[in-house]
C-alpha cells in the first residue's frame, strides 16, 4: 500500500541553535532573576548542572518577569 501523494512525510526540523533569532536584536529582552531561578531550577531537577537554550525558552515564554506563570 503506498501513500497518496498529500501525505508526505514531514520534513525534519532544524535544531533551535542551527535557527536564526526570529526576534529583532531590539525586542529581545534579558531574562530577569527569578526567570533565571526558575530556568536553574528547571535543569537541577533533570539532572543538568546549568540551564540550557531549552529552559531558558521554556522560562522566557511560560514565566512573568516576577517568575510567576504567565496567563
Amino acid at each position: 500500500m503506498t501513500t497518496p501523494p498529500d501525505r508526505t512525510p514531514p520534513a525534519p526540523k532544524s535544531t533551535l541553535w542551527t535557527r536564526p533569532n526570529p526576534k529583532p536584536r531590539t525586542a529581545r529582552t534579558a531574562l530577569s532573576e527569578a526567570q533565571k531561578a526558575r530556568a536553574r531550577q528547571r535543569a537541577d531537577e533533570a539532572g543538568r548542572r546549568y540551564p540550557n537554550l531549552v529552559d531558558n525558552m521554556w522560562a522566557s515564554r511560560h514565566l512573568a518577569k516576577d517568575g510567576s506563570i504567565k496567563a
